[in-house]
């Protein structure tokens, strides 16, 4: 068997800009002493944001999960709200700090997003909105849902923490539904350390949103709402202004990678790349394979044992489903028989080591112990 890489090689590494770049920005915030709420860098960064992501509302906040939960409370949802249980545990948990009950629908094969054949079944007098997710850069079918929530009356939201900079049909993905949730946590390929976006296409909701991110204060003697602190600071806009240039090259990066995995594992029995969009249609996010235990001879969770022995660190991604947290589970349409295809992809998916700095050597490398353990299985000589 191939030797194993002397250097952990992760699933992601943070792009981080040059640090002479960024002291130069916090040369500018020590001197101006203006360290948050709203200061030069955030408007600056605010304002690049609206031009790279073609819009023209977005509001920034401290990370994306503060961003989504807020996002939602601003719209004013109740009772119930159709969403997937294929992502990641901030998704839900914005319905739970807004008190909104979530329904769970089953996931698609190819694209992992909401099963848009299965939501109209879900939806009742209590329903107030649909809640996608665009999976691993994968985006749900937009136009579908808008079909069902202009029928229905229903509000939409994207979680777009995997799809910075993506284009469906041509269009911003964040121009789809009533809002956007963008994630700037460091594993992303735009990211302010930590951090978060809201775009969307009422302005109403500019000097609402302005307000739940800030305590509610509309003076300084006048509260007109009950809100949270989820402010972007200074020093998170200063790095994502420096991160937001080196994203076309990080992305012409990250596309030779992609290929070279294409490439690698094309012939793999039971390997299906399932992120394979490309150029502006893609978010280069993440590299992500589906193993089919049939076909390759062993199951996802064995590979990724395997692999770890070789210091290379990929990532069961999203595993457990949301539905099977204990809080859910109680719920009819988190049953697992409503959601077979989400339960049968949760342990097939495996996130695969993708960043723009991984040589492709060791995109090769990675691969041959792939290939190798496959044929071990089958009894095939390489």
């Amino acid at each position: 068997m191939v030797d194993s890489f002397d250097e952990p090689i992760f699933v992601t590494r943070p792009l981080l800009p040059d640090l002479h770049l960024v002291n130069e920005r916090m040369r500018e915030i020590w001197d101006c002493k203006w360290v948050t709420n709203n200061g030069l860098q955030h408007k600056e960064l605010q304002e690049k944001l609206m031009d790279y992501l073609v819009t023209d509302h977005l509001s920034l906040f401290t990370n994306g999960t503060m961003a989504l939960l807020l996002g939602v409370k601003s719209l004013h949802l109740t009772g119930e709200v159709i969403t997937t249980p294929f992502t990641f545990p901030a998704t839900l948990q914005a319905l739970d700090w807004n008190g909104l009950t979530p329904v769970f629908c089953d996931i698609e094969p190819d694209t992992l997003t909401i099963d848009v054949s299965k939501i109209e079944a879900l939806i009742t007098e209590k329903t107030s909105a649909i809640l996608g997710v665009h999976v691993f850069g994968n985006p749900c079918n937009v136009l579908r849902i808008q079909e069902i929530a202009d029928k229905h009356g229903l509000k939409v939201i994207y979680d777009g923490a995997h799809a910075f900079g993506a284009e469906i049909n041509g269009k911003p993905v964040g121009s789809y539904g009533d809002m956007t949730m963008f994630s700037f946590h460091a594993t992303k390929l735009f990211n302010t350390v930590e951090g978060g976006a809201l775009v969307f296409k009422d302005k109403s909701l500019v000097a609402k949103l302005d307000l739940l991110k800030n305590f509610g204060i509309a003076n300084q003697e006048e509260v007109v709402l009950s809100g949270l602190n989820a402010k972007m600071n200074e020093i998170q806009a200063a790095i994502g202004l420096e991160t937001l240039k080196l994203m076309d090259e990080e992305r012409k990066k990250r596309h030779e990678v992609k290929k070279e995995y294409e490439k690698q594992l094309a012939n793999v029995p039971g390997v299906r790349l399932l992120t394979h969009l490309e150029n502006k249609a893609s978010s280069y996010q993440y590299l992500v394979i589906e193993i089919d235990e049939s076909s390759f001879g062993q199951t996802r969770d064995w590979l990724h044992e395997c692999l770890q022995h070789h210091n290379i660190l990929t990532r069961k991604y999203f595993y457990p489903l949301c539905s099977d947290f204990t809080w859910y589970n109680h719920l009819v349409s988190a049953h697992p028989r409503n959601l077979p295809q989400a339960q049968k992809t949760v342990k097939e998916v495996l996130a695969m080591p993708f960043y723009g700095d991984l040589e492709l050597a060791s995109v090769v490398r990675i691969c041959n112990i792939i290939k190798k353990y496959q044929a071990s299985i089958s009894g095939v000589a390489l």
